[in-house]
């Protein structure tokens, strides 16, 4: 698990289902903090951080930085702690790991939610995708990175965060990271395309996108639920709010989806649940591309690659 640190497990007594949280690019477990509480109540949470400090570094083969890593680590560490059939929950990046790791063992997983993820950030005018992104924007990111990354920082995460209130914690666990470890996970993110991946995942998806999200706008989550053909379901879900961490900016409309997605796959117990409408699973299936919003005040961001 050369990229998984600090794997912890809360709640576990209600008899619901597994979740893992599995935070982004920049962040750490305590992304998660709002919304643990209520999801640990009647289930198993399983948290942990994704490494990025360079501590353990030793690894600088060709396929360190890679998806495909990512995944394999994911998935040893599921092994580890005996999780089947979890509902995983992947911010950003770990939105394709999520998808990599379950197209190569989908007994691990019995539902993905996919948030704020992209396969690809750079346009591709010429097949008609749309990502967010020019090549130049990006290449312009990486070289304020490699020249001065604590400059970079402040810059970039408060725009991506998008609520100056809620960025200072970001900022601190961007910092953290090492900077060329940084550096060459933005180019791996960033520069990568991931988009073949998606047409290999089966499992249910639920594609969680926030309406003014730079860096993953709503455009991609269409675009994914289009490209999951082979998904049990691929529903998209937009909540009404701006940047690219609604763990911290719209905590309570992102909890109510995880709880709505929970509920369809007996992730509460059977007297709460009972109190509750009948879930009809064609609601879910035979609308792949069904959307809906959850309302939350907008803040507006700008400036948001920090370059």
């Amino acid at each position: 698990m050369g990229w998984c640190a600090n794997v912890r497990e809360v709640g576990g007594g209600g008899g619901g289902s597994t979740v893992v949280l599995a935070h982004g690019y920049g962040a750490s477990q305590a992304l998660w903090d709002k919304q643990v509480p209520a999801l640990s109540r009647h289930n198993r949470v399983v948290l942990f951080d994704w490494d990025f400090t360079g501590r353990d570094d030793d690894d600088q083969g060709p396929g360190r930085y890679a998806f495909g890593t990512f995944a394999d680590d994911l998935i040893e560490l599921l092994d580890d702690k005996g999780v089947r059939g979890a509902v995983m929950v992947g911010h950003s990046m770990s939105g394709m790991v999520a998808c990599i790791a379950s197209a190569r063992r989908p007994d691990l997983f019995s539902h993905l939610v996919l948030l704020c993820a992209s396969p690809r950030y750079i346009n591709s005018p010429e097949e008609g995708y749309f990502g967010g992104f020019e090549r130049a924007g990006i290449d312009g990111m990486l070289e304020a990175m490699a020249s001065d990354f604590d400059a970079w920082v402040k810059g970039f995460v408060p725009n991506a965060v998008g609520d100056p209130a809620s960025a200072p914690p970001v900022e601190e666990s961007f910092q953290a990271m090492h900077p060329g470890v940084a550096l060459e996970l933005a180019r791996m993110i960033f520069l990568g395309d991931q988009r073949e991946a998606l047409a290999a995942v089966t499992s249910p998806c639920t594609i969680v996108q926030v309406k003014g999200d730079f860096a993953a706008p709503p455009s991609v989550a269409e675009y994914m639920s289009r490209r999951m053909t082979s998904a049990a379901a691929a529903d998209v879900v937009v909540i009404d709010s701006v940047g690219h961490f609604p763990q911290l900016v719209a905590p309570q409309q992102l909890l109510d989806v995880l709880e709505g997605v929970l509920r369809r796959h007996g992730g509460e117990d059977v007297e709460e649940e009972s109190r509750r409408p009948k879930w009809r699973p064609t609601e879910a299936s035979t609308l792949r591309r069904r959307v809906r919003v959850q309302s939350c005040a907008p803040i507006v961001a700008s400036h948001p690659l920090g370059c």
